[in-house]
């Protein structure tokens, strides 16, 4: 469970690289680099009806382009964008919104050979607007940079009229993650303190995402202290997002404590489990417990920022006697924190 990035690669085969017309770039005059590959000068473009994944998936596959040097490519112009992103763009697991992401559609065409608006042409509607986007709180990050697949999410935020995350202080946040003998993620055990920052907060939404491999979505299967309300499923991305009401109305300056079970899908061997935070948290404990039948060679911490898929902090970790292994964070800060290992 948690985020597993992938990277799709594939054999770069340049045959010239010669200067074109030179492009703006932060009032800078820089010279534009031509990639073309030794297959067809233009890759063959999907036909009429397909959306924007498939158009771009069979543009990258035509261009023998990998995801980072597409990446290494667009942030030469100026435009930053992570190898996870491009390979949720072509999957469909999310689409181009923001004004950075849709400057980089733009030099996409240009670099795989597109007609213009080729791709632009396709992007749907922009994302939902609701309470919980118009008010944000100023140290949060928004549903883009903690969720890639970030259409998705949006709807069933406003479909569920997600209340602003500002209303709840998360004060501590403990997670247990349990791996069975054949090594696969098999249950989740969280339990949350949390203080209501404005009068009358009566519920919360809590997000999991399978594994990119797991058939299914999780499921909440037991909640303490609370009671589960409304939950919406997103099969295709492994996406499950459910309502938490609470057992009284808080009111401001209130505490409330809950805890909540995630039995996971089944899916191949799991290598980590992360959490994403969209607001800070005063603690969070990450407890990972493996089977003393299968035991992972390594264990380490990891730290991401927001919307990155680059480490910022990688700790080693040891596997103690109770066959489990602990990271614990003080003032976590948006972005993800998790523990992966390796199996042999």
């Amino acid at each position: 469970m948690g985020s597993q990035y992938q990277q799709n690669s594939g054999h770069l085969r340049l045959v010239e690289q010669r200067q074109t017309a030179s492009v703006l770039l932060r009032g800078q005059s820089v010279p534009q680099i031509d990639l073309r590959p030794v297959t067809a000068p233009c890759p063959a473009v999907p036909a009429a009806g397909g959306n924007f994944a498939q158009t771009l998936h069979s543009a990258i596959e035509a261009s023998g382009l990998s995801l980072d040097r597409i990446r290494t490519e667009l942030a030469q112009q100026g435009v930053r964008v992570s190898v996870t992103t491009l390979s949720y763009w072509r999957r469909g697991r999310s689409q181009p919104e923001r004004a950075a992401s849709v400057r980089a559609v733009g030099l996409l065409e240009e670099l795989l050979g597109l007609e213009t608006t080729a791709l632009s042409s396709l992007l749907g509607p922009p994302r939902p607007r609701g309470r919980w986007v118009a008010q944000q709180a100023p140290d949060s990050l928004p549903v883009s940079a903690v969720w890639p697949e970030e259409q998705q999410v949006a709807e069933v935020f406003e479909e569920l009229d997600a209340p602003p995350i500002s209303e709840l202080e998360r004060l501590s946040v403990h997670d247990s993650y349990y791996v069975s003998a054949r090594r696969q993620g098999q249950l989740l055990r969280t339990r949350q303190v949390v203080r209501a920052t404005v009068p009358e907060v009566t519920r919360c939404l809590v997000v999991h995402q399978a594994d990119a491999n797991a058939a299914g979505c999780p499921e909440i299967t037991a909640v303490r202290h609370a009671r589960l309300g409304r939950v919406r499923r997103r099969p295709g991305i492994g996406l499950l997002v459910a309502e938490l009401l609470l057992d009284r109305p808080l009111g401001l300056g209130d505490a409330a404590v809950f805890e909540y079970e995630v039995e996971l899908p089944p899916s191949e061997p799991t290598q980590l489990y992360g959490r994403k935070f969209a607001v800070p948290v005063r603690e969070f404990v990450l407890q990972v417990h493996f089977d003393p039948a299968a035991l992972p060679a390594h264990c380490e911490r990891y730290e991401r920022d927001g919307g990155d898929d680059q480490d910022r902090v990688r700790e080693r970790l040891w596997i103690g006697a109770s066959a489990s292994v602990h990271a614990l964070v003080t003032d976590q800060q948006p972005g993800q924190t998790g523990i992966r290992w390796e199996w042999d």
